[in-house]
């Protein structure tokens, strides 16, 4: 059995990891210096190829399953025993930057490369995964946890077969507990959180919920100058209070959930028309489904009164309901020990927004690591994490997964 006094000593290579992210950068770049590795892309494939090409240099096994997740897989010491994984995505968005899902897949990559240079094997398998196009259907994760959305994916059903995949039985990807005990996914923020609180490392308690609602605001467009204030049937200013109402149902729950005004329609859109409709979203995120259930609740009970308020007609129709994923107990308290047992100061945190993490938290024990992003900048070739502040989380995912070895059961 591996003890863990005799691999405390353990650290990630630095340098090493940094020159991966930064030779990983280069497939894709655009001349703006943006990122642009489209899930199947050929840019994506030829990642793909690098990555794995690393992973069977470290001395894994790697294949790729029906939904084209590339699951590498350094064996453990224990026969039969359920795999600890970690890992994240590799395609970006658009005009994505360097470090978005890349951070967890290569630090995982070094964390086993350091495990062989030591001739150290854990209890359990390790898995590295590079789960497949994150960043528009999710179908990698999804499909893993059985909770793929057959007709949102369907769109990618033909590029699935240039990575390895196979739509015919994308469902036989799915796992188990029995197959992975635990996932650990290492992120950058994306936020400026940890930045403002000047703290090293986020502790992340789950990936936050999601309520998303359209709704509609019907009024009467008449002349701007010739109907009476009194007279009127403003969407528009039904929708400026409903604006402040959305906002004031996050600040006054003590869970500090966030909701989100973000997309708006005004019709005739005219500078002497009086609005006689209004189309807009409300987005509600938090990490407890009964906060997010009772925002909705008192969103209703607005609308109504809104609407008597403007005698206008208020229409709300549901349009997404993604349920929270809470980081386990167990590791969140793992990686808030290693934080300390590392000198390295830490933030608890909810994430909002969506991960990997999320989907295999459906199945399995979830924890995420968040390194801090410079200025909050993602989805952008601006998007900056410091060498030194990789190199931190790395080791942090290095010790959390030497750490749950030692406490989550072989058989």
């Amino acid at each position: 059995m591996v003890i863990l006094s005799q691999i405390s000593r353990l650290q990630i290579n630095g340098d090493r990891l940094n020159d991966s992210i930064n030779r990983l950068a280069k497939i894709g770049r655009t001349a703006d210096g943006h990122i642009c590795r489209l899930a199947f892309s050929p840019e994506d494939l030829q990642a793909r190829n690098l990555v794995r090409r690393w992973m069977e240099e470290a001395g894994m096994s790697v294949h790729t399953d029906a939904a084209g997740n590339l699951i590498a897989t350094y064996a453990g010491q224990v026969d039969g025993a359920p795999a600890l994984a970690t890992g994240s995505h590799i395609d970006t968005v658009p005009s994505g930057g360097p470090y978005d899902g890349v951070l967890g897949v290569l630090a995982g990559i070094e964390v086993v490369r350091v495990l062989r240079e030591n001739n150290l094997r854990l209890n359990h398998p390790l898995e590295v995964i590079v789960f497949s196009d994150e960043e528009n259907t999710m179908i990698g994760s999804r499909a893993m946890a059985g909770n793929l959305n057959l007709e949102e994916a369907i769109s990618v059903a033909d590029a699935l077969s240039a990575a390895g995949g196979d739509w015919d039985t994308v469902t036989s990807a799915q796992r188990s507990r029995r197959e992975i005990a635990a996932f650990v996914e290492l992120h950058v923020e994306q936020g400026s959180v940890l930045e403002s609180t000047r703290k090293q490392i986020g502790v992340v308690q789950g990936v936050v919920g999601m309520n998303r609602y359209a709704i509609t605001i019907n009024g009467y467009a008449n002349h701007a100058g010739t109907t009476p204030m009194h007279l009127r049937e403003d969407a528009l200013i039904a929708a400026a209070q409903l604006v402040l109402a959305v906002q004031n149902l996050a600040l006054e729950q003590p869970s500090q959930p966030v909701a989100t005004v973000g997309k708006l329609n005004v019709t005739p859109n005219a500078a002497n028309i009086v609005p006689g409709r209004v189309e807009l979203t409300v987005d509600m995120r938090d990490l407890s489904q009964q906060v997010l259930d009772e925002m909705t609740l008192r969103l209703t009970q607005e609308l109504g009164a809104i609407a008597q308020r403007t005698n206008t007609q208020i229409d709300i129709t549901p349009i997404l309901r993604v349920a929270p994923s809470p980081a386990a107990d167990t590791i969140q308290a793992t990686i808030q020990s290693v934080c300390q047992d590392l000198g390295l100061s830490y933030q608890m945190m909810p994430s909002r927004a969506g991960h990997d993490a999320m989907e295999m938290g459906r199945f399995t024990d979830m924890g995420m690591i968040f390194v801090p992003s410079e200025g909050g900048v993602s989805h952008s070739g601006e998007e900056y994490t410091s060498p030194e502040q990789c190199n931190q989380g790395a080791n942090v995912l290095l010790n959390t997964l030497l750490r749950l070895d030692a406490l989550y059961p072989c058989a």
